[in-house]
């Protein structure tokens, strides 16, 4: 009996320190924070003062590596820096595209509506994700980057996209990329000469002529000159619809486009890009060139058929505003002729084909 009480007695004092605590944790004595002279850290803060310094230690380690790089092997390091900024530079464009987008769904804008460089941002993202997907997608397993590396540094221009590009690699390619285009002139211009022959009114069949040999004389046909011969780009046989698909092989590389489709699928795409193309315009002209910076006018000028590393930037000032000046009386149902000033503006330029 004695031995009963006495368990009982030890079980009610343990009841009693139990309550005790519990008490003392509930008025604060034990919260969950880390108190330390005076300043109470909750788990939180911890955690975010913890993600600070593993942050700032692994931009510490980065910077050690990337002087090793630079020190010892320079070439490599150049790689590895074109690479690590080509890759923020893609995701601040995807961040933007995603901001864009977001835009267009909730407000119920449509591309033709958005202002210019918002237009720009997505048509180039688009025409980069097509060719850089492949590129991030090996880049994901573990050690992979080395082969990206490897095709960065043998084959950059066929696999990359510009942002991986170096200074000197993007103006290299652009030259050849524009000399590539630039053969094209020649075609396209025998295609016009040889459509001419099946139009039926001799007076707009003559000014068709003189344009094109003005153009292959190495002369810089005027604005009038061209709308002069609009009519001729709505109808038989040069309308967007009634192109042959040897004039519509002729035009896609003008606008990067690979010739090497069946012709009812180039015919789509051709129509589509220019239409897009006609669409920049029109948000350009809202725009005003002259907001424009240095980049964002070379970039302009470059898309629409003109190798403008080769000229000053107020020349690439003037071009842009004389093709605005044609592109500003088109319609939607002349983009054949705004697809043929790539040419009848561009050809007689630097790096262009001269036909003195």
């Amino acid at each position: 009996m004695a031995l009963s009480c006495s368990r009982l007695a030890n079980n009610l004092s343990l009841i009693r320190l139990w309550r005790v605590r519990s008490n003392h944790i509930s008025n604060g004595l034990y919260s969950p924070c880390v108190c330390h002279q005076s300043r109470c850290y909750s788990s939180s803060e911890v955690r975010r003062g913890l993600g600070r310094y593993v942050t700032s230690r692994l931009q510490w380690a980065s910077s050690k590596y990337e002087d090793f790089l630079k020190r010892r092997f320079p070439r490599f390091y150049l790689l590895y820096h074109t690479f690590v900024e080509g890759f923020k530079l893609l995701f601040r464009d995807a961040k933007d595209v995603t901001r864009i987008k977001g835009k267009m769904s909730s407000d119920g804008v449509k591309f033709q509506d958005l202002p210019y460089r918002e237009m720009e941002k997505l048509r180039q993202f688009r025409k980069d994700m097509l060719k850089g997907v492949p590129l991030v997608l090996i880049s994901i397993p573990p050690f992979a980057n080395y082969l990206v590396f490897f095709l960065m540094y043998f084959f950059p221009r066929q696999v990359l996209i510009p942002h991986f590009w170096t200074p000197r690699q993007q103006v290299e390619f652009r030259q050849l990329y524009h000399s590539l285009r630039a053969r094209q002139h020649r075609p396209v211009l025998r295609g016009l000469q040889h459509a001419s022959g099946q139009m039926k009114d001799s007076q707009m069949r003559t000014r068709l002529h003189n344009l094109c040999s003005q153009v292959q004389n190495g002369a810089k046909p005027n604005v009038s000159e061209i709308l002069a011969v609009r009519s001729l780009f709505t109808g038989t046989p040069l309308g967007m619809s009634k192109l042959s698909v040897e004039q519509m092989r002729n035009l896609s590389p003008l606008l990067f486009l690979t010739p090497r489709l069946p012709g009812f699928l180039i015919g789509r795409r051709l129509s589509r890009h220019a239409l897009e193309l006609l669409q920049l315009d029109r948000a350009l002209g809202k725009l005003g060139p002259h907001q424009l910076s240095e980049s964002e006018v070379r970039q302009a000028c470059y898309l629409r058929g003109l190798n403008s590393d080769r000229l000053a930037v107020n020349q690439c000032r003037e071009w842009l505003d004389q093709w605005l000046r044609v592109s500003s009386s088109l319609k939607d149902s002349d983009v054949s002729l705004l697809l043929h000033c790539l040419v009848f503006l561009s050809a007689n330029y630097p790096n262009g084909i001269r036909y003195s």
